[in-house]
């Protein structure tokens, strides 16, 4: 059994006064954190994870859980914790992510469930003390498709003129950014990290990165999910509903629905340049090429977007080009 599982297991007895359970892999995610499903005698389980760490931190999956549990999402209670150690023990939200259970006839209803809860988490003061999504960590993201996706990945000798290009797009996308009303960002609200449950869907995981940031990301992050697709009328529908639902809460004032949706366009291409860069990133790095093919419908989004908005035209045509194609 290997070093780590054995500290785990021995945290378990000794500090949890856990006995008489079995535990299996849960879920790993795209950073250096484990899951496991810890299944007692009765039947039911917790989840612990697992966060070495010299690479992980677990005071802001502590602090965020809290504040979203306080907005009325519904996050897992911590039950147990040992921050030296790098272990916490959590509710278990069970096994069964969106992606799982999305279909055509599942998605309006889920989407209801998913879009209530995010309005919850931008309109109630969450934001205060959060760290900011500013101009230099919006642009160390986007600078990961270059130097992971184009040069380390694909090998493309990128000249002079297509840096040009990318510098200038990199720039709208950053002045658009930091034009929007400041929320609790979770950066990571999509399929694989909103649990379906009986009561109270969704569960809500993956949250310890939240910052103040654009109102439009997580939208994004949710409709424009970098593991399923579905038709740009469809999510078009789904931006404008979340709009007045937001406009209504006062979130939006002063912002036209055709400017948000402008808003919600050029953020997704932000989002979707760090998806992708990342991707490659945890194949090389890190030794983990499962994500390796959801790339080209990350960039997908990019070439759609590039036909009605003229400020990300030259990206989606070099996407179009010189990327997909070697993909």
């Amino acid at each position: 059994m290997p070093q780590r599982l054995r500290q785990l297991e021995n945290w378990l007895e000794r500090s949890c006064q856990l006995s008489d359970y079995r535990i299996a892999p849960a879920s790993a995610d795209a950073s250096f954190r484990r899951y496991f499903r810890v299944t007692l005698a009765d039947g039911s389980s917790r989840v612990v994870m697992d966060a070495p760490p010299d690479k992980e931190d677990c005071r802001p999956f502590i602090e965020v859980a809290e504040r979203m549990r306080q907005a009325g999402l519904h996050v897992p209670t911590v039950i147990a914790r040992d921050l030296e150690q790098g272990f916490l023990l959590l509710e278990d939200l069970g096994s069964t992510d969106y992606l799982s259970v999305l279909t055509s006839d599942t998605v309006e209803s889920l989407y209801a469930d998913a879009t209530a809860a995010l309005l919850r988490l931008q309109s109630n003061g969450l934001v205060v003390g959060l760290p900011p999504y500013d101009r230099a960590l919006l642009l160390r993201e986007m600078q990961l498709f270059p130097d992971w996706l184009l040069v380390r990945h694909l090998a493309l000798e990128i000249d002079a003129d297509e840096r040009a290009m990318l510098d200038g797009v990199f720039e709208i996308l950053i002045d658009n950014a930091l034009a929007q009303p400041l929320v609790c960002v979770h950066r990571d609200y999509h399929s694989r990290n909103l649990m379906f449950l009986d009561v109270d869907n969704p569960g809500v995981i993956d949250f310890q990165d939240a910052v103040a940031g654009p109102v439009t990301y997580d939208l994004v992050s949710l409709l424009r999910d970098c593991y399923v697709r579905w038709p740009g009328k469809r999510v078009d529908a789904w931006v404008g509903e979340y709009y007045r639902a937001a406009h209504a809460t006062g979130l939006l004032e002063g912002m036209d629905e055709a400017g948000f949706l402008e808003w919600f366009d050029l953020m997704g291409v932000q989002r979707h340049l760090k998806a992708a860069g990342i991707f490659a990133r945890l194949n090389h790095r890190d030794g983990k090429p499962g994500y390796l093919g959801d790339i080209p419908r990350t960039l997908g989004y990019i070439v759609e977007v590039g036909k009605r908005r003229a400020e990300v035209t030259s990206l989606a045509e070099f996407i179009a080009d010189r990327v997909l194609p070697d993909l």
